[in-house]
């Protein structure tokens, strides 16, 4: 990783940053469109395409489900019940401050409620990986808020089939339906319905590129969560910071694929350069070297600055996870645009990713600045109902016609004033 002397805030940031990529678009529109205009076959073909062979019936059935349960240990049901409670306890905690309202003046009552939406689909990585947490992540704050009916899309392996891991923290966590299809083809397939798959009011879910730029090219015909793209982890550590758990911890998010963007900040050279050391010492020693090497050389970096540039900067770059390994934790306190903020030592982000009760489908791309992580405010919408008496319509009447003279708009007014003869 290179170490960088942070002197103009402006400049340091114009020249980092993830970088978005548009060279698939032909490919992934193509897709899309073919999967509207041909349905399942499509879906199949694309999936053969990618390499999942041949698949006979898209939608997990009872008995695959059930097969998936002989087929993973007990410990792994265990350590999925664990990450399902914890996360369940704090999403209702959450739903619990969902107050509905209503509000009289004059003669007109206005109620707001929260409503869950009807339907989500559930984007989840899999093929040659498993994300089973991902399930967790999304199907459980869809299952608290009320979601009716949770749909769970997953690459299938060259075999045609979804890890079982996978399909038993779906059921587990209670998703209602669950097919071997993933990549752009299962965002046509959620956006748009085939014969199999119907078609959904929003999709969440992080997924690679072709998945990011899927949800992008459809956006204006089905809701969405968010455009999560590659990993990102900042890491916030002055001179008292255990730099090799700093080490750690940037190899740990940089494993996920060459282009995460990992990185440190820190206002001492010393730091710095024991971070550096530490990271290279340990490249030697670990699994999926050349992915962590490859993520940590091309995007990573070690930025050295004072205190309140720091600061800036970090909510300037709104990382996914930023973690603050600092004995005074107060100092950051100015920090708020991280989609997660780990605070202390022992808070690593990548048991975030899993059992700390947060949700690891976060923002990525300095969208953190307007949003937070997925939870049960995704799937749910604010319902406004109003019913109001020919009383108040009558003594609002004169502002009103003022507004529509001033907007050139009459005929609002006469539906108004038809009320009031």
């Amino acid at each position: 990783m290179k170490i960088i002397s942070i002197t103009n805030k402006k400049q340091f940031l114009n020249k980092i940053g993830t970088k978005n990529s548009s060279k698939y678009q032909k490919i992934v529109e193509s897709i899309l469109k073919d999967v509207k205009n041909n349905g399942d076959t499509a879906l199949k073909k694309y999936e053969k395409k990618f390499g999942a062979g041949k698949i006979s019936s898209l939608r997990v059935s009872k008995r695959e489900i059930d097969s998936a349960y002989s087929k993973v240990s007990t410990r792994d049901i265990s350590a999925i019940k664990l990450a399902k409670s914890r996360l369940s306890k704090a999403e209702s905690a959450v739903k619990r401050q969902f107050k509905d309202i209503t509000i009289k003046f004059n003669g007109t009552k206005l109620s707001k409620s929260f409503v869950p939406i009807d339907s989500v689909g559930c984007y989840v990585p899999g093929g040659s990986a498993r994300y089973p947490s991902s399930a967790i992540m999304s199907v459980i704050p869809a299952k608290i808020a009320g979601v009716k009916r949770i749909v769970i899309v997953s690459p299938p392996d060259s075999s045609g089939n979804i890890d079982p891991l996978t399909i038993v923290a779906a059921d587990v966590c209670g998703a209602t339906e669950i097919y071997k299809t993933g990549g752009a083809q299962s965002i046509a397939a959620l956006t748009y319905g085939t014969r199999t798959i119907k078609k959904v009011d929003k999709i969440v879910g992080p997924g690679g590129s072709f998945v990011t730029l899927a949800k992008y090219l459809v956006s204006n015909n089905v809701s969405l969560d968010m455009m999560a793209g590659p990993t990102e982890l900042g890491v916030i550590i002055d001179s008292e910071g255990d730099v090799e758990l700093a080490a750690l911890d940037l190899i740990s998010q940089a494993e996920h694929s060459s282009d995460t963007f990992c990185y440190a900040l820190t206002t001492s050279n010393s730091i710095a350069k024991k971070i550096q050391s530490s990271v290279n010492s340990k490249l030697k020693n670990i699994q999926r070297s050349n992915i962590v090497k490859s993520s940590l050389e091309s995007n990573g970096f070690i930025g050295v600055g004072k205190t309140s540039d720091i600061i800036e900067i970090a909510n300037e770059l709104a990382p996914e996870h930023l973690e603050i390994i600092s004995k005074n934790a107060k100092k950051w306190n100015k920090i708020k645009n991280p989609g997660l903020i780990l605070s202390g030592k022992n808070s690593p982000s990548s048991a975030s990713d899993y059992l700390l009760g947060s949700n690891h489908i976060l923002p990525t791309n300095r969208f953190g600045k307007t949003r937070g992580s997925l939870s049960v405010l995704d799937f749910v919408k604010l319902l406004t109902k109003i019913e109001t008496s020919k009383k108040d319509l009558q003594k609002i009447s004169k502002s009103l016609e003022n507004f529509t003279l001033a907007e050139g708009l009459p005929n609002h007014y006469e539906a108004v004033r038809g009320r009031l003869l």
